[in-house]
């Protein structure tokens, strides 16, 4: 069997497809500027390099018959807005070049995001769940990382198109166990695990389990359709459930919270992230992008997942008790 590579096999998502490819036996090897988690599982290789390096990512290749590309800066605010583009557009279509050129290459998969299916404002008629149709344009979208992951994935589905086999999954907002960072969906949990703000968003989610993505990332290599995009979603919740069901599994009464209006919460987003920019240099608890997000979905479908791949989700009581602990 050929080797399979993950860049970004270090990060949230990819450490849970690295261990789930490994438990499959395959010959997995990771690329990513960052140390694997200490638990990775036996015989796995890594290579430390960005996929800026085009000398780390022709080495990382070597032998390789399936890549599932990963790495990215999946952050909704930097204090540099230009690594977005720089990595997510840039990095990806240094690695699709360089995928072009593997000889025996098998399959790639690039990692997408449910974000570039979000417009902001949303339209006037929000269709009740997006699905894989869902192309509001890059001017719409809702900050800089959407807009670097949206031509990320523009990108893939040329190369598709030019031969290279590639297939594209949008996961929706990944949480579980595992996350170092956290990521912008386990930071989420975390502050309403401490019982959170009281003014919060009436919106809604859908949130997933990361090892129901690392599944269905699995599934995709083995039965999606060359130049076709698959939603990895789990379920669509409204905020204040969300957030009354983590009271209940952190074993407290419900507390009392307040919807806030949208215009209100873009305009406190707008400050805070501002102060973040020019004075405190340290990541605002609700950036713009995410704030713009937040009101512009109304849910996802990822039907044709489960259709086409044998995609499943497990419970969201189970995914959220494993994050929260």
């Amino acid at each position: 069997m050929g080797i399979t590579l993950v860049t970004g096999g270090s990060g949230f998502i990819g450490g849970h497809l690295v261990a789930a490819l490994a438990a499959r036996g395959e010959r997995v090897r990771i690329l990513d500027r960052q140390e694997p988690p200490h638990d990775r599982p036996t015989g796995v290789e890594f290579h430390r390099g960005s996929i800026l390096d085009a000398a780390a990512v022709a080495r990382a290749l070597e032998g390789v018959e399936r890549v599932y590309h990963l790495a990215a800066v999946a952050t909704l605010w930097d204090r540099d807005p230009t690594v977005f583009d720089r990595v997510n557009r840039q990095g990806t279509k240094a690695v699709l070049n360089a995928a072009a050129r593997t000889p025996g290459l098998r399959r790639f998969l690039h990692c997408s995001t449910e974000a570039v299916m979000i417009g902001h404002p949303p339209p006037r008629r929000l269709p009740q769940r997006l699905d894989e149709s869902a192309d509001p344009g890059p001017e719409a979208l809702a900050g800089a990382y959407c807009r670097s992951k949206y031509l990320a994935e523009k990108d893939a589905l040329a190369a598709a198109a030019q031969g290279l086999p590639v297939v594209v999954v949008n996961p929706t907002a990944p949480i579980g166990p595992g996350d170092r960072l956290p990521t912008p969906p386990n930071a989420m949990l975390r502050l309403f695990r401490r019982g959170g703000p009281r003014l919060i968003l009436d919106c809604v989610l859908n949130l997933v389990d990361v090892r129901d993505v690392a599944q269905g990332m699995i599934l995709a290599v083995e039965g999606g359709r060359i130049g076709e995009r698959y939603i990895l979603g789990g379920m669509d919740i409204r905020l204040g459930d969300l957030v009354r069901r983590i009271d209940r599994l952190c074993g407290r009464p419900p507390l009392r919270r307040c919807s806030v209006p949208p215009a209100l919460a873009l305009g406190a987003a707008r400050v805070e992230e501002w102060l973040s920019d020019h004075v405190t240099r340290r990541p605002p608890t609700a950036p713009v992008t995410g704030v713009r997000l937040a009101l512009g979905g109304g849910g996802f479908d990822s039907g044709k997942a489960m259709r086409e791949l044998g995609y499943t989700v497990r419970p969201l009581d189970a995914s959220l008790r494993a994050a929260l602990a």
